[in-house]
């Protein structure tokens, strides 16, 4: 299907090519700083503005104020491409999208670029964290004709939204072996004058090809065995970088999906060497400049190999699913290390990541002012160090040693620097050992840690001084979802109770402005007051897997009563009952052109994967067999994929482990806040046992509601007046105790 669609986008745009005057030869890239166009008077007015500013996401509102006539994706637009018989231009990025800020201001700012994009086209602005279906069935279409895909997205569509032309960044003018914009937009417009019938028709025949190959069919016959696990971890150790850690070349991603998987098979198999990839990865990630040593937090992924240039924006996303991975990481391991890392995350987000009602902000962006230079951005400016700026805020020793531990350079560390942005620049990363720097110095391991803590804290303090970047402050329910988990799942392992707080409030602010309660529908959007569209089916999965997370970390029945409920909504809105799994939109929206199920676990994991695994954890936790079938024909929906292509969805391999897993059923009889009882629960959680339930039976409205569906529950009780631990497979226990060493002798079996 990609090989016909790309012969079909060849063959328009050489048509189109040909309708008008040869190219010029191609003007040689200049290292000039970018074109910027005053978008203010003199008085400070702008002098332009458009119908975005009536809109609340982030991105939208950062192009308000462009000469571009822009609308966002409505019936408005599509009326007056249809009434004018014009194409569409359809541009879809996200608010923290270096290469979105780099192509508004060569093209979008340019009054004479936005001169042809107005005269000729109707022009569309989609934030795709708001609208991910939108976005998906473009990047379908961009990635089948052009073999990559990528933000800014650009698309040109027919008027009834069909794709005839597709991209991603195009500079603005010829340069790096691509045409400038304006010259493309004056080709296409050219072409859709002279031939406009070809090119309906090529959209025509695009689309029926796209519904062709995301049409979702029958599941293949037989069923996945652990067989399918070990081809997932092989195709995935097949990849691994062994001198950082990693997996695959420059850029790096931090793909925790994979790393969740790592660790259960080497649970499962025993695979030791999959333990180790994992391990050394993220000691490798801790250390490089991917991750922000001063603040906490991670960037979005590292240009190199060594972790050590990063693209400097930080996702929500990103935090979560990482916290997840170093805590699990140190339940296997107990290094402190691990839990320092989850640590520095959490305390990241909590700082500069939440709203004053507890919700969760979206994103940071990479670029941000120059601190000499306000009107003028540039990425990491907020992170990167001079060497004369640490020398001139430390003391002489601290900075000897900071310079050491962390590599810095009197010309700069960054050995690879392609565009010039980092001259006589530093990224912090940990270039030297402790015990190195210890004994270059003649210092205890001890005195060099205090060392580096003071110092780490007064260039903290420094760099707060400076113009932070653009804080994406929108609330998006899928992500908000993934990040109550992890902070659920943090109190867990770690005990801090603000965790658990930061996650019961998060949720709660959910409940109240992202669920209509007459309806039981999630909505997708909350900033500045107000909540918009309706939810997708990640935010239904996202947010049942917090809640499940949040009921055993707080016991609180309420939170799993909601999970069950959306549960129901989500099966009744987004379910497949012909084929299984999950689509990812209600199919109501006639203007996105396909309904799609999302399959491929990556910066995010699949809906369907969470979905799958939220399912198996219910019927656990309920004994309800319709769970653990629906779990069972999403398996199937996605089993020629996983036995292809298994490394595609590990999020997906992580259901399955469980599904052929025998969990265990750990069921604590009595009182939170007792200390016998808390001793339990610490116990319970401390080891890395991912296949499993954990109940409270306290005599109270939770274990009656529990017993509803669960006939064992109802007789479990604290014996002798002392918590009491059941631990149980298929809700067959083995004799409990009240010894917290016995339980995890007890937890410690395997069959």
């Amino acid at each position: 299907m990609k090989n016909r669609l790309r012969i079909i986008f060849w063959t328009l745009f050489l048509a189109i090519v040909a309708l008008t005057v040869m190219v010029a030869a191609q003007k040689e890239a200049e290292k000039a700083s970018k074109p910027r166009y005053e978008m203010k008077t003199e008085s400070g007015e702008y002098k332009y503005t458009n119908r975005l500013l009536n809109e609340k996401s982030p991105y939208l509102l950062q192009h308000a104020h462009n000469p571009v006539d822009w609308y966002p994706w409505g019936d408005e637009a599509f009326e007056k491409a249809r009434k004018e018989n014009k194409p569409i231009f359809l541009s879809i990025g996200y608010s923290t999208c270096h290469w979105c800020h780099v192509m508004e201001h060569e093209s979008f700012e340019n009054p004479e670029t936005a001169k042809i994009m107005n005269e000729h086209f109707v022009n569309i602005k989609v934030d795709r964290e708001e609208r991910p279906d939108v976005d998906r069935v473009y990047m379908t279409y961009v990635q089948a004709t052009t073999g990559g895909g990528g933000w800014p997205m650009s698309v040109w569509l027919t008027p009834d939204l069909k794709p005839f032309i597709g991209g991603t960044y195009y500079p603005p003018e010829d340069r790096w072996g691509q045409m400038g914009f304006p010259k493309l937009l004056n080709r296409i417009s050219d072409g859709w004058r002279d031939d406009r019938a070809r090119i309906i028709a090529t959209g025509d025949e695009v689309t029926r090809q796209l519904r062709e190959h995301v049409a979702s069919g029958p599941p293949a016959a037989g069923e996945l065995k652990e067989s399918v696990l070990k081809k997932g971890y092989e195709q995935i150790k097949s990849s691994y970088e062994p001198q950082y850690g990693g997996f695959g070349g420059a850029p790096k991603f931090p793909r925790t999906v994979s790393l969740n998987l790592m660790l259960r098979y080497s649970a499962r198999s025993g695979a030791q060497d999959a333990l180790d990839m994992t391990l050394f990865t993220l000691r490798k990630m801790a250390d490089g400049g991917i991750y922000d040593h001063l603040g906490g937090g991670f960037h979005r992924y590292s240009t190199d190999t060594r972790w050590h240039v990063p693209h400097f924006e930080k996702m929500l996303y990103d935090q979560a699913q990482l916290v997840w991975s170093y805590l699990e990481a140190f339940q296997i391991t107990k290094e402190q290390e691990f839990a320092d890392v989850a640590h520095g995350i959490l305390r990241y987000v909590l700082r500069d990541m939440t709203g004053g009602q507890g919700q969760f902000f979206s994103a940071e962006d990479a670029d941000s002012p120059l601190p000499n230079n306000p009107d003028e951005q540039a990425e990491g400016a907020f992170y990167v160090w001079e060497k004369s700026e640490i020398d001139g805020n430390l003391a002489k020793e601290e900075a000897d040693v900071f310079n050491f531990y962390y590599g810095i350079e009197k010309d700069g560390n960054v050995q690879s620097d392609p565009h010039g942005e980092f001259p006589n620049k530093n990224i912090l990363i940990v270039s030297r050992t402790v015990d190195e720097t210890a004994k270059r110095f003649g210092l205890s391991g001890e005195a060099v840690r205090t060392l580096l803590v003071e110092a780490r804290r007064k260039l903290f303090a420094v760099r707060g001084k400076r113009p932070r970047p653009h804080l994406d402050d929108k609330t998006l329910t899928a992500w908000n979802g993934l990040m109550i988990s992890a902070f659920a799942r943090a109190y867990q392992v770690l005990g801090n109770s603000e965790y658990l707080e930061a996650a019961e409030k998060a949720a709660a602010f959910i409940r109240k402005n992202l669920f209509n309660e007459e309806n039981q529908i999630l909505l997708r959007r909350h900033r500045a007051g107000a909540a918009a569209i309706d939810g997708y089916v990640d935010d239904y999965a996202f947010l049942i897997q917090a809640l499940i997370d949040l009921y055993e970390a707080s016991f609180d029945i309420n939170h799993l009563t909601w999970a069950i409920e959306l549960q129901a909504k989500q099966n009744a809105l987004f379910g497949d009952a012909q084929h299984g799994g999950y689509f990812s939109t209600t199919g109501t929206d006639s203007s996105v052109l396909l309904r799609m199920k999302e399959d491929y676990d990556g910066a995010e994991p699949s809906p369907n994967s969470v979905a799958a695994l939220n399912l198996l954890r219910l019927a656990q936790m309920t004994d309800r067999k319709e769970f653990r079938e629906t779990a069972e024909r999403a398996f199937g929906a996605f089993s020629a994929r996983l036995e292809q292509a298994p490394s595609a969805m590990p999020q997906m391999l992580v259901a399955l482990d469980y599904f052929l897993s025998k969990p265990k059923q750990i069921v604590i009889a009595g009182k939170i806040g007792e200390p016998g009882t808390e001793s339990m629960l610490k116990v319970a959680r401390a080891p890395f046992m991912p296949n499993k339930i954990l109940l409270l039976a306290d005599g109270g409205p939770g274990q009656k509601k529990l017993g509803e569906s669960l006939e064992f529950l109802k007789t479990v009780k604290a014996i002798d007046g002392k918590a009491t631990a059941y631990v149980c497979e298929n809700y067959v226990c083995q004799l409990p105790t009240s010894d917290p060493e016995v339980m995890a002798k007890l937890l410690a079996r395997r069959k």
